[in-house]
């Protein structure tokens, strides 16, 4: 199995920053694409961005140009740089990795276990 385990998250004033990381463990050969998504009180759960092993990345409309994704593969370990934030980013933010059990190429999802970003305005 593989765990994710997030953290960074927390209370901020709008217009501060905040950076989340997310490490992967476990008995994967391989993971591939890495991501946040999030999801704020009564709302579906939303993709923020993510990025593939090779580093290009996708973003939301609603967060392009304020957060940035980056990973370290040799860790396993995503990381989340939001600046700028806004009181609609108050969500609790997921880690999402597509990880490779069998060297087959059966990609599954992971999911960590999220954390809190409040933004007070």
């Amino acid at each position: 199995q593989v765990q994710l385990v997030e953290s960074g998250g927390g209370l901020v004033q709008a217009g501060g920053s905040l950076r989340l990381s997310c490490a992967a463990s476990g008995s994967m050969l391989s993971i591939n694409v890495m991501g946040w998504y999030r999801q704020a009180p009564g709302k579906q759960r939303e993709l923020v961005t993510v990025i593939t092993t090779g580093g290009s990345t996708n973003y939301a409309d609603s967060v392009k140009g304020r957060f940035t994704i980056s990973r370290d593969n040799a860790k396993n370990t995503v990381y989340l740089q939001m600046n700028s934030l806004k009181p609609e980013d108050t969500a609790v933010y997921y880690c999402n990795a597509e990880a490779d059990l069998t060297g087959w190429g059966n990609y599954i999802d992971y999911w960590g276990q999220g954390t809190q970003v409040t933004v007070s305005s």
